[in-house]
């Protein structure tokens, strides 16, 4: 296919995304799309915290340097240096995210990523793949998976086949289906003294105008007992992958793969500058009960609500809460915590109750507000959709009105929001007086999100103000 070709494949399916999105998004989107540009739009809202808290699961956070420039360790657990010298055992994760730029010398020239491990023992340590994925920004090759950047619209619901636009999207995605890649084994037995790949990963950039790719990997593991874990890359000759002694040879030179991004000291002042993330983080998932306070269930009057999703440092929107995962170890001149969460579940249910004497109706949304203006009993909007991305992945939702008026199942649905960008509904909640509704939502916070979001609980105007008698 040649390249006016692919253009014109592209363009023909943006314009059949957007109208899949028509189909399937709630009605009131066009009319938010046709809201005037450039309109600040302020939102009385109830910011509060989010209840709940990370669990105590590590997860090794790769994304220091996210554009890779050499060869070498990216990073490692082990206990010779450069390494953090962590043994992890059980329960435990790994988030890495690379891009690959290419060789100057070079069109067609490929970086491997690779995964290995060692048992920090004397006996053998069995790894099982929990959940987990891996995705290209752009396939080389037949088979391997991939998901560019298409221009989707702000929502569509997916309908049996999934939605992603780029890998962190479609990586989030398959954890919250429960879908694993193809390139990824189910488990791994490890000899004692022995450095296993675990996963070998090619960013390909043969044939790609401009030459770049990035890849999205994600992997929840069980572990039979205490390993440590090292990222490393390599380049290599095309499609042939590099052979394990590589990689030893990689890990026990010791020589890391450049950094980027000095971060802001913690606690100075000016300018904030978080870097990317080279340790082991605590915490992969934040479940939490919404409820208000001193209750058991969320009055739905006192809507509209909302809380935070991965408030940080300079981002809390007034509440205080700092949800950014601490580091237990990290590499010099790296972010010394995980501003954004990336790769962080969050899994809320909001236990509904109408404790009024009217029929009431109440909406979800996400949104990106702007978090410099925000807080203090309002959300400011800026009214554009022409700002950049700040959020692009999958969200689920259940517990939302179906035909009948019954409770739906798990829906998804993907969202691209910019910057000030009120979210459209996800769907709507209509509880009688007295009636109780438990609404859960599930999102992986994805690579190439920016932070803060807000998760909303609005109040959909009624037709009518007629009691209702109590059941």
């Amino acid at each position: 296919m040649t390249r006016l070709n692919s253009l014109q494949a592209l363009a023909a399916l943006t314009v059949a995304t957007a109208s899949i999105a028509t189909m399937f998004s709630p009605p009131q989107l066009a009319a938010e799309q046709q809201k005037p540009a450039d309109q600040t739009l302020t939102r009385r809202s109830d910011v509060r915290a989010l209840p709940g808290q990370l669990d105590d699961v590590l997860m090794v956070n790769d994304n220091n340097p996210e554009l890779i420039t050499g060869e070498g360790i990216l990073v490692s657990t082990f206990p010779q240096a450069p390494g953090l010298n962590i043994a992890l055992n059980g329960r435990f994760d790994l988030f890495s995210h690379h891009v690959y730029a290419g060789q100057p010398d070079q069109l067609d020239s490929t970086l491997w990523l690779a995964v290995v491990a060692q048992p920090a023992g004397d006996a053998p340590v069995t790894l099982r793949l929990l959940g987990g994925s891996t995705s290209l920004s752009q396939a080389t090759l037949k088979g391997q998976t991939a998901s560019p950047f298409l221009p989707l619209p702000t929502l569509m619901a997916e309908s049996g086949t999934a939605v992603a636009s780029g890998p962190g999207s479609k990586v989030a995605g398959d954890l919250l289906r429960g879908d694993i890649a193809n390139e990824l084994q189910q488990e791994w037995l490890i000899a004692p003294g022995n450095i296993s790949p675990l996963v070998v990963l090619p960013i390909p950039v043969a044939g790609l105008d401009p030459l770049l790719n990035g890849r999205n990997l994600q992997l929840r593991l069980q572990s039979s007992g205490p390993v440590h874990i090292a990222t490393l890359a390599a380049y290599g000759n095309g499609d042939k992958v590099p052979d394990p002694e590589r990689w030893i040879r990689l890990l026990n030179q010791g020589r890391q793969s450049p950094k980027e991004h000095q971060p802001t000291p913690r606690g100075a002042s000016g300018r904030m500058v978080y870097s990317r993330v080279s340790g082991v983080q605590i915490g992969s998932t934040w479940r939490a009960t919404l409820t208000d306070p001193g209750s058991s269930h969320l009055n739905i009057e006192d809507a509209p609500v909302s809380w935070p999703i991965s408030s940080l440092e300079r981002g809390e929107l007034q509440t205080g809460q700092i949800q950014t995962a601490e580091l237990k170890a990290f590499d010099a001149g790296t972010a010394w915590a995980a501003h954004g969460n990336y790769g962080v579940e969050y899994d809320l249910t909001l236990p509904l109750r109408n404790q009024g004497s009217q029929q009431r109706t109440v909406a979800i949304t996400l949104d990106s507000p702007d978090k410099n203006s925000s807080g203090n009993g309002q959300l400011v909007f800026n009214g554009s959709d022409s700002g950049p991305v700040m959020f692009r992945g999958p969200i689920e939702v259940s517990g939302l009105d179906a035909q009948g008026g019954r409770p739906s199942g798990r829906r998804r649905f993907h969202l691209v929001l910019r910057r000030g960008q009120e979210g459209p509904q996800l769907g709507q909640i209509t509880l009688a007086p007295g009636e109780t509704r438990s609404v859960r939502v599930r999102l992986v916070y994805p690579a190439d999100a920016t932070p803060p979001q807000v998760l909303s609980l609005r109040p959909v105007k009624q037709s009518t103000e007629a009691p209702v008698d109590r059941p």
